[in-house]
């Protein structure tokens, strides 16, 4: 049964594991970018058993409900990328064996191997494979094209990516506060690429949950931010 807050179960499943292991933490806190954020998103926390079975049923969810996406491997970037791939694998056999059971992840080394089999691929060959990229987040986007052009190279076809946190935000600039709008980074790689890139929760997503939860000052501080930094996609 879904939510009071209308979320789809596995969201509302998602968000409730965070929060209990301080994945998803709201706050003040000071941000890479230099933005004063109300709310944190650690996906570094998602080590422990019961919270890596709910990021991998989480993101396997978010892949099943796209019925056109079609896939071979998943491919997870060094390093955060590697378990997360590994998991949501399973995870995808779990939620549709028939559908998913034969698909299969790898990921790459940051150097390539001399002996052995060689290579910088570890899992399944990208060639002739159709790909889907899975990540913890995607903020300047750099590690990303880095996977990209990694798959091209390997002979592999770019056919979606997937994130567990999409924060709507427009990319920072050096005059951040001028109020000029700007698409967020996941804006502009759909545009670029021309594939889906998907994400288990979004920052309306936690929105919704506040909203059901009611937590007022929270969610206002939330808005507030929302409002100032909102990508233009």
């Amino acid at each position: 049964m879904a939510s009071p807050t209308s979320l789809p179960q596995y969201k509302s499943d998602f968000i409730s594991a965070c929060r209990a292991g301080n994945v998803l933490t709201f706050g003040t806190y000071n941000l890479k970018s230099g933005r004063i954020s109300p709310y944190f998103f650690n996906a570094g926390l998602l080590h422990r058993a019961d919270l890596v079975r709910a990021i991998s049923l989480a993101y396997a969810h978010t892949l099943a409900v796209e019925p056109d996406l079609e896939f071979d491997v998943l491919f997870g970037p060094a390093y955060k990328g590697i378990p997360i791939a590994a998991a949501t694998t399973l995870g995808l056999a779990l939620v549709d064996e028939k559908r998913y059971g034969q698909v299969s992840y790898s990921f790459n080394r940051k150097e390539a191997k001399d002996h052995g089999e060689g290579g910088i691929i570890v899992g399944a060959p990208l060639k002739g494979k159709r790909v889907v990229i899975i990540d913890d987040v995607m903020t300047a986007g750099t590690a990303m094209r880095e996977a990209i052009d990694i798959i091209e190279k390997q002979g592999g076809t770019l056919v979606g990516i997937v994130v567990a946190f999409d924060r709507m935000e427009k990319i920072p600039s050096p005059a951040d506060d001028d109020g000029t709008p700007r698409p967020s980074t996941i804006g502009e790689f759909r545009k670029e690429f021309k594939v889906p890139v998907l994400s288990i929760l979004t920052l309306d997503d936690v929105s919704k949950s506040l909203e059901g939860m009611g937590s007022e000052t929270e969610l206002r501080r939330l808005e507030e931010y929302r409002e100032k930094y909102r990508a233009s996609d």
